[in-house]
């Protein structure tokens, strides 16, 4: 009897990290249940998982693909020569890789390469890690199979049969993060000290930042050591505008290279709330406070945070509140024990640690 040849899988989108790391996940997990699969990502040119996937050890192929504009410029007059070109590709990469199935993770690649697979007979997957779903994945909503989220309510966008709700796959290194004392030397923290970790993403998030220097004599004074991520894009002038004011105890970081000792130094963290924010912070059982972003499509990092507040399981302060509120109330939350212990609690019950592997196996069950 011949034996199963390996399958072959595309995953397909991108353009932030939110999209990315979830598919990268996804990818280790089929590796560690299929380890002869093979797979093949298929992004978008000029984006970030063009850098991401390789980096972790993927092939990766970029389409011309774009997005629309939503302001008037000419860069909309080139959109329909991009998509198709990209979808006259994504069917050549369907026709010569063959997979058994492709999973879309969201961000415009996925909209030709899904197309061209479901129209070949490929049975096609769906991620959507957002409370509010994406254009790309509304579009494809009647061209796939399942559906995978993370939010209740999202028959609100997709057909309820095929929902299936999984969580957002997050990174294995979560699950059993490291000893505080340890984390709190690669940070080079005070040990008798807790720990308050603003993260406001790779670029990082100019509210946030303001909310820090507005505050830096406050922080000095308040006994705390205080992790800044203040993100790539402000790291000169977070450095200039604080020179003078930042203590020993503050520590100024454009980025943070080692999330998990990151959050096992943390006490009380603050942040965004992303999608994949969200999903990994309920992992980590932390107090957290959301500051959403106001510049996102149809507010969802609201609607994201909301899904935590409504349980009591986090804080939300309001972007435009946030320089005047933000630092006093997370050194107040800080100092009451009882109601740190209460969020850590109930954020621990949201998470879904075992996201990535129900997406795997639906995908799986796809090909058996």
């Amino acid at each position: 009897m011949a034996s199963q040849k390996p399958y072959r899988f595309i995953i397909s989108g991108g353009g932030t990290g939110g999209h990315i790391y979830p598919a990268i996940a996804i990818a280790d997990c089929i590796k560690q249940k299929q380890p002869a699969a093979e797979i093949l990502f298929v992004g978008a040119e000029g984006k970030m998982e063009m850098q991401k996937v390789p980096a972790a050890g993927y092939k990766i192929f970029g389409l011309p693909i774009a997005g629309i504009q939503r302001s008037l410029t000419l860069k909309n007059l080139s959109f329909p020569f991009k998509l198709l070109s990209s979808l006259r590709q994504a069917r050549k990469i369907v026709r010569n890789f063959k997979p058994d199935a492709v999973v879309g993770v969201g961000g415009y690649a996925s909209g030709p390469i899904l197309r061209a697979a479901s129209s070949a007979g490929v049975p096609c997957l769906l991620q959507e890690q957002n409370s509010y779903a994406g254009l790309t994945n509304k579009w494809l909503k009647n061209k796939v199979q399942h559906i995978c989220v993370a939010y209740e309510g999202m028959e609100a966008y997709f057909p309820e049969q095929k929902l299936k709700l999984t969580g957002n796959p997050v990174r294995e290194g979560l699950m059993d993060l490291p000893k505080k004392d340890e984390a709190y030397k690669v940070f080079n923290l005070t040990a008798a000290r807790p720990t308050i970790m603003l993260m406001g993403g790779s670029l990082g998030a100019r509210t946030l930042n303001e909310s820090v220097l507005n505050f830096l004599a406050e922080i000095n004074e308040a006994e705390v050591n205080f992790i800044w991520q203040c993100g790539k894009f402000y790291e000169n002038e977070m450095l200039e505008r604080s020179k003078k004011d930042i203590g020993a105890y503050i520590k100024l970081m454009p980025y943070i290279e080692n999330m998990e000792m990151a959050y096992a130094a943390a006490d009380l963290i603050i942040s965004r709330s992303g999608a994949l924010s969200v999903s990994e912070l309920a992992i980590v059982g932390k107090p957290v406070i959301f500051v959403p972003s106001p510049n996102v499509a149809e507010d969802h990092q609201t609607k994201n945070a909301k899904s935590l507040v409504d349980n009591d399981a986090a804080l939300l302060i309001k972007d435009s509140e946030a320089v005047e509120q933000l630092v006093p109330e997370a050194l107040a939350l800080l100092s009451d024990k009882e109601r740190c212990a209460e969020l850590a609690t109930n954020i621990s019950r949201m998470a879904k640690p075992n996201a990535t592997t129900a997406i795997v196996e639906t995908l799986l069950s796809m090909v058996k």
